[in-house]
């Protein structure tokens, strides 16, 4: 049964360095599937990306986005979200990704930084999370 909020495992997950696949709607309306580091801070996901790449260009604000990560322990344990983008800012967003460097790389500095590139930080609030299996 889906939930509305992260729940213990799901929480668990994002803390871990385990990529999730971020699945958006483009313009043309077609899918577009692309794997992603993420984050939580609690209550939210938060993904991290680059100016002019296609998630940028394909996720805004109020945009609907579905997620879903394997537990790299035990792949028939999986999350899914399905979400909405509730902000999109620059603000924090360097800083954002050298935390994530950290986190998937063990660098303390994100090391694909290209020269005047611009990175953004969108948080989604989950709408419905789905755990397998079902968490009680």
């Amino acid at each position: 049964m889906a939930q509305s909020t992260l729940n213990r495992n799901a929480k668990a997950l994002l803390t871990e360095p385990v990529f999730a696949h971020v699945a958006l709607i483009r313009g043309d309306g077609t899918p577009h599937v692309t794997p992603v580091w993420v984050d939580t801070d609690g209550e939210n996901v938060i993904i991290n990306t680059a100016m002019g790449r296609s998630k940028a260009l394909n996720i805004h604000k109020d945009s609907i986005v579905a997620m879903s990560m394997l537990d790299p322990k035990n792949p028939y344990q999986a999350v899914a979200f399905q979400g909405t983008v509730t902000d999109v800012t620059e603000a924090g967003a360097d800083a954002h990704i050298d935390f994530l460097a950290k986190k998937y790389l063990g660098l303390d500095v994100y090391p694909n930084r290209q020269p005047g590139e611009r990175r953004i930080k969108m948080t989604i609030r989950p709408d419905k999370v789905w755990m397998q299996p079902a968490e009680n």
